[in-house]
C-alpha cells in the first residue's frame, strides 16, 4: 500500500472511535484534499470538517480553545514552514493550557515538504526544532510500524503534540520492517537485530538506514536497526545498549539543522565509552534554499573505513 494511503486509513479509524472531533485545515475536503491526506474524512460519523483560510496562528490558537473546551481537535496542514506562523501559541498558550490538565486531544499534522523543488518551503524539514520550542511531545511518519504506533497510541490522546509526516513519501510503498521491539515510552522502534553494527535513523532518514544494512548484509556484516520516531529529547538507552554489543553506531539524520536531537545520541555515546561513532548528516547550503532535488545519500565505503569493519 501506498504511504499515504496506508497514513490515511489509520487517521480515518482513529477519528471514527471519536466522538464529536473536530478537523479542520485549508482545503481538507476540497480539492486534492492535501494531495489525498485528508480524503474522505468528511465521510467520518461524529467528524465535523472545516475548511478554513490561511490564518496558521488563529488556526493554532482554536484547537488549544477547543481543548480548553473539552472538544478534541486536529489542524491538518500542508507545509510544515507555515508552523512558524503559530509560535505564540505553540509555546506560551501551550503553557497556559498543559497547567490545566485538559482531558480533550490537539493534534497538528502537518506535511514536511521535503522532495526540494519546493524551494525555500522545503529548507526546513526539522519538527525537533518545533517541539523544542513549545516543549511538546512530537513525531515522524517513515513506515508502517511508526504510523501504527505514533496514530494509534498518540493522535487523539489527551494533550498536545504535532505529528509530521513526508511529503517525498507520499507515492512510494510504505516501508514495511516487521519491527522486532519497541521502547515504547518514547517510541523508538528496532526494526532490525545485527551482531557487527548499531544503526540509529532519525527524522525521515529510514530508508537510507534500511539500505545501508542491507548494503553491509551484502558484504556478511549483520546490523541492528534503529527508527527514532520521537523527534523531542528522549532516552537512548535501547541503541545505546545494543551499541555496546556491536561495538560500532551509525548515526543517521536527514533533518536541516545545525544540532538536533540525533547530536544528544552521539554525546551520550562517547560518554557510554562506544568509541566507534559514524555520523551522516546534512550540511546546510545555500542550494539549501533553491528548487533542487534533496538527496540524501549514505556511503557504505565511509562507513566500513570509518568504523573500520572487516
Amino acid at each position: 500500500m501506498k504511504y499515504i494511503s496506508y497514513i490515511n486509513e489509520l487517521f480515518r479509524n482513529e477519528i471514527n472511535k471519536t466522538e464529536s472531533f473536530v478537523l479542520y485545515g485549508q482545503n481538507v475536503s476540497t480539492g486534492s484534499c492535501l494531495s489525498g491526506l485528508t480524503r474522505d474524512f468528511q465521510k467520518i460519523k461524529g467528524c465535523n470538517i472545516f475548511n478554513t483560510p490561511n490564518t496558521e496562528n488563529a488556526l493554532v490558537g482554536m484547537g488549544f480553545g477547543l481543548m480548553l473546551g473539552g472538544i478534541s481537535s486536529s489542524f491538518f496542514m500542508k507545509q510544515q514552514d507555515f508552523l512558524l506562523l503559530g509560535i505564540d501559541h505553540l509555546r506560551n498558550t501551550n503553557n497556559f493550557i498543559r497547567q490545566q490538565a485538559p482531558s480533550a486531544s490537539f493534534t497538528i499534522v502537518n506535511i514536511t515538504m521535503d522532495a526540494g523543488y519546493e524551494g525555500i518551503q522545503a529548507s526546513l524539514n526539522n519538527l525537533s526544532d518545533f517541539c523544542a520550542i513549545a516543549g511538546c511531545e512530537g513525531y515522524t511518519i517513515s513506515s508502517r510500524q511508526d504510523a501504527d504506533l505514533i496514530i494509534k497510541k498518540h493522535f487523539v490522546k489527551p494533550g498536545f503534540r504535532i505529528i509530521s509526516i513526508s511529503q517525498r513519501f507520499f507515492n512510494t510503498e510504505i516501508l514495511d520492517l516487521k519491527y522486532r521491539s519497541s521502547q515504547k515510552d518514547n517510541l523508538i522502534i528496532k526494526c532490525m537485530q545485527g551482531r557487527d553494527v548499531t544503526v540509529a535513523c532519525f527524522n525521515f532518514s529510514l530508508p537510507q538506514g534500511k539500505q545501508l544494512c542491507d548494503e553491509l548484509n551484502q558484504i556478511g556484516i549483520t546490523s541492528s536497526l534503529f527508527s527514532i520516531t520521537a523527534a523531542h529529547p528522549v532516552t537512548y538507552r535501547s541503541i545505546l545498549k545494543d551499541a555496546k554489543k556491536t561495538g560500532s553506531l551509525v548515526i543517521i539524520d536527514d533533518s536541516k539543522c545545525h544540532i538536533s536531537t540525533s547530536n544528544l545520541l552521539e554525546i551520550e555515546a562517547l560518554r557510554s565509552g562506544i568509541s566507534k561513532v559514524c555520523i551522516f548528516k546534512r550540511f546546510i547550503t545555500e542550494d539549501s534554499y533553491r528548487p533542487i532535488s534533496d538527496v540524501f545519500n549514505v556511503s557504505i565505503k565511509d562507513v566500513v573505513q570509518q568504523l573500520n569493519l572487516p
